[in-house]
Formats: structure tokens, C-alpha cells, sequence
């Protein structure tokens, strides 16, 4: 059942209820209301309520976290809104930035601190003037409805996080139905062919669905689709030691090769022509 309201304490706006917000008006774009909820909101499976109202309980749109036990892993609304919409999991894998938020809201910066191995201040040299923007207008005003600034904008960014997380998912999906993994003189690549697919651009799956599958200290290079040309791009991986591909910038079929060695694009098809160019990349 889509929301006709969403409600989210007021006062200081925090990242988590921000982004929990966000993430809702991509589902629902509604008014947001910045109040203490009723017990008729906290009844109403069309009204949801964020980040106050002692409760969670998905089927009644209710995604408080305050009520959990201290010692319960760290959990913001953030991550209720993202495990409702069962996007959690990929927010997890795909977004680093997730963790450490959880920990923020829940633990504290000196607690974050600690747990991320850097000293205090170092938390304070990560705030965003775009953060603190969006937090300030954001508290500024108990309404927000469509058509205003910062509505918008939290609907952009929510439809944007949605729209990264499935896509990448996608990628993945695809990267694991089409890849095979080919042993070039002793090293490893991931080789992607070229399908015809309405997703844009799914090698920028291929680090995802190596670190996924468990397997990204073992490959040594990538060879996909270039999205320029016809041809392939050749590329080691997590910028692997044994390999520079300016050793194969004058092969006659190689069009380019950047000069820290890390990439090459090339004509060739022929996946025996690619295996010999990859090789050839291979530090002797």
C-alpha cells in the first residue's frame, strides 16, 4: 500500500531521517510532515512515520529505531526503510557510506571513531557543506510538498539511490550469466562478451560481482565490451602489479593504451586474439 504521508520527527534534521525521507518520496511522492506522530498516525498503514514514534512496524509504515536494545548491531531508520523496500542487503554490499551512517546515528562520532580505526577529528573533516545544507532547510520547516527546493531535491536523491542500487543489481545479474573466467599465461581475467541488453553500460558490474562471488583477489585483469567502439577494453584489475598495457600500445589492432598501463582498447573480436593481447600486457 503506497503512503499518502510521510511524518519524521522535528527539530534537528539528522542524516538518517533526511535519507530515510529521500528514499520514501522515490516510492511516494508525498507531503512530509515534521511533528510528533498521534497514535491515529501510528495506526494508519497510509502514514509513515520516521524516526520517531518508538516503534517498528513495517505493515503500519511505523520505522523507529530508538526503542532497540543498546546492544542491538547498529540501526537507523535509514536501514528499516531500506530493508521494507528489501534493498537492504544491496545498500549494504553497494554502498560503503551506509555503515558508517548506521554507526553515527547510533553510536556517536567517538564510537564511529573507534570502530573506523581514526582519530575524533577526522569525523569532522568528512562533513559536506551539501550535508549540512540539506540537513539545515530540511529542519527549517514543519511542511515540505512538492514543488519546493528541498522536496524535490530529496526526491531526486532518493530516485537516484533506488535507481543505483537495482541497476547494479541488474549488472551483477548479468555479469553472472554472461562471464566466463580465462586463464591467460598463468593470470586470470574475467571476460565479458558483447550481448545485446537495454542496461546501460553492465560492465560497471564486473568489481561487484567479483568481490560478491568471493573471488576479486584472484583475478588479475578484465576484458568487456569498449562502449566507444566495436573492439574491447583490456584492463587489469584493482590495479594489479603484474600488468601494464603500454606493452601492447603498437600492436597494430590496439588503438589505445593510457600511459600508466593501467587500460587498452582494442579492435580485436577474436577471443584468441584478446587472450594473446591480455597475456601480452602480463610484466616479464
Amino acid at each position: 500500500m503506497p503512503f499518502t504521508t510521510l511524518l519524521t520527527h522535528p527539530g534537528s534534521a539528522h542524516k538518517d531521517d533526511l535519507l530515510a525521507c529521500c528514499l520514501l518520496l522515490a516510492k511516494n511522492p508525498v507531503a512530509i510532515e515534521r511533528r510528533e506522530p498521534a497514535p491515529d498516525d501510528l495506526a494508519n498503514p497510509e502514514t509513515a512515520v520516521v524516526d520517531v514514534g518508538d516503534l517498528h512496524q513495517p505493515e503500519l509504515g511505523n520505522f523507529d529505531h530508538h526503542q532497540f536494545p543498546r546492544d542491538t548491531p547498529p540501526t537507523c531508520a535509514l536501514s528499516l526503510v531500506l530493508q521494507h523496500y528489501g534493498l537492504y542487503e544491496d545498500a549494504k554490499a553497494f554502498c560503503e557510506w551506509l555503515e558508517p551512517a548506521e554507526w553515527f546515528d547510533c553510536r556517536g562520532p567517538n564510537h564511529t571513531a573507534q570502530w573506523l580505526g581514526v582519530e575524533r577529528e577526522v569525523i569532522g573533516k568528512l562533513n559536506s557543506p551539501i550535508d549540512m545544507t540539506l540537513l539545515r532547510r530540511f529542519a527549517a520547516s514543519n511542511l515540505h510538498q512538492p514543488g519546493e527546493a528541498i522536496w524535490e531535491m530529496m526526491k531526486l536523491v532518493g530516485e537516484d539511490l533506488v535507481s543505483y542500487l537495482t541497476s547494479t543489481r541488474a549488472r551483477i545479474d548479468f555479469v553472472a550469466a554472461h562471464a566466463q573466467i580465462w586463464d591467460c599465461d598463468g593470470l586470470s581475467f574475467l571476460f565479458l562478451p558483447r550481448v545485446e541488453t537495454d542496461l546501460d553500460d553492465p560492465s560497471a558490474g564486473i568489481g561487484h560481482f567479483l568481490r560478491e562471488k568471493g573471488i576479486e583477489q584472484s583475478v588479475a585483469g578484465t576484458i568487456y565490451p569498449d562502449r566507444r567502439n566495436t573492439g574491447y577494453g583490456i584492463s587489469r584489475y584493482n590495479d594489479h602489479p603484474s600488468l601494464d598495457y603500454t606493452q601492447i600500445e603498437n600492436e597494430p589492432d590496439v588503438h589505445f593504451a593510457h600511459k600508466s598501463g593501467f587500460v587498452a582498447k582494442t579492435t580485436a573480436t577474436d577471443p584468441d586474439r584478446l587472450k594473446l593481447l591480455a597475456a601480452r600486457g602480463i610484466k616479464r
